[in-house]
């Protein structure tokens, strides 16, 4: 004989649970507002696209201005050539700041608050205003329409630098003495016990580093004008310029260009929020 299993009574809801709830789907449906009406536009015809008063959904649906994208552009290559450079800043920057972070919180060195300072005073100074000293550097290098030219000048985070730094410092000491006690030198130490407790950390550090790389126009385009290493934020912008603002393929290659970062925080997103909740990077 089976005895029934007793059901437990549902939970009602707070008032504050649903006016929690009622915000969050506001929230929600404002942030993805551009998304759709991007899509919804990318699916009209040209002529539609620009038509005033605009309306939301397509009164002919097409996918013309997806085609002539791809047709007009070399997508494939401008994709490769953006996952490519936003992978190797992304390891760089990680790898560096680390090594660096690491440095300043666990050694003592002659000229280490000096050596401090220096890296942050780079936190004072806007990218954009480093763009012709970085140019003419990466042009004396012989780097100009190169990856390397495109990748290194992206590899200097003085914010990183100092977020894993500061996160370093709150790592207990026990742990690595007690690993030191037992024969572990200064490497072993950081790569077995510092960076497995710092994963949340480097995990951040990594998923802004590649998102702000996939979406950096400034400097690729400074760099290049070989139309074979252009990222998609440029090749997009060129066949803008070269066939006129279509604001249906603008929306398409928008939502081309994207794409990568919306998967990117799909499959990340607990890191993301983790990384945020460890290291503060709400305002990066």
């Amino acid at each position: 004989m089976t005895t029934a299993v007793p059901v437990k009574p549902r939970k009602t809801w707070t008032p504050g649970q649903i006016v929690l709830t009622l915000l969050g789907t506001a929230v929600s449906v404002v942030l993805l507002a551009p998304l759709l009406w991007g899509l919804f536009t990318s699916l009209k015809s040209e002529t539609e696209a620009v038509e005033v008063p605009p309306h939301w959904l397509p009164e002919d649906w097409t996918g013309q201005a997806w085609k002539a994208l791809f047709e007009t552009g070399n997508i494939t290559s401008w994709f490769v050539n953006s996952l490519v450079v936003s992978v190797c800043v992304t390891f760089l920057v990680v790898l560096v700041s680390a090594l660096a972070g690491y440095g300043f919180a666990r050694t003592e060195f002659r000229g280490k608050g000096a050596l401090m300072g220096l890296v942050m005073s780079g936190l004072m100074v806007s990218p954009a205003v480093l763009g012709v000293p970085l140019f003419t550097t990466v042009q004396q290098m012989g780097m100009v329409d190169t990856y390397w030219g495109m990748i290194l000048p992206q590899c200097a985070p003085a914010a990183m630098v100092y977020i894993l730094y500061k996160f370093f410092q709150g790592v207990p000491r026990e742990l690595e003495e007690a690993a030191f006690i037992d024969g572990a030198g200064r490497w072993r130490v950081f790569l077995t016990i510092v960076v497995p407790l710092s994963r949340p950390s480097l995990s951040a550090v990594g998923i802004f580093t590649f998102i702000a790389s996939w979406n950096n126009f400034l400097w690729p385009y400074m760099v290049t004008n070989n139309p074979d290493l252009m990222t998609m934020p440029n090749g997009i912008a060129t066949v803008m310029n070269s066939y006129g603002i279509q604001w249906a393929q603008l929306m398409a290659g928008g939502l081309m260009a994207g794409l990568p970062l919306i998967v990117v925080f799909v499959f990340f997103q607990r890191q993301i929020v983790a990384g945020v909740a460890h290291t503060g990077l709400a305002g990066q």
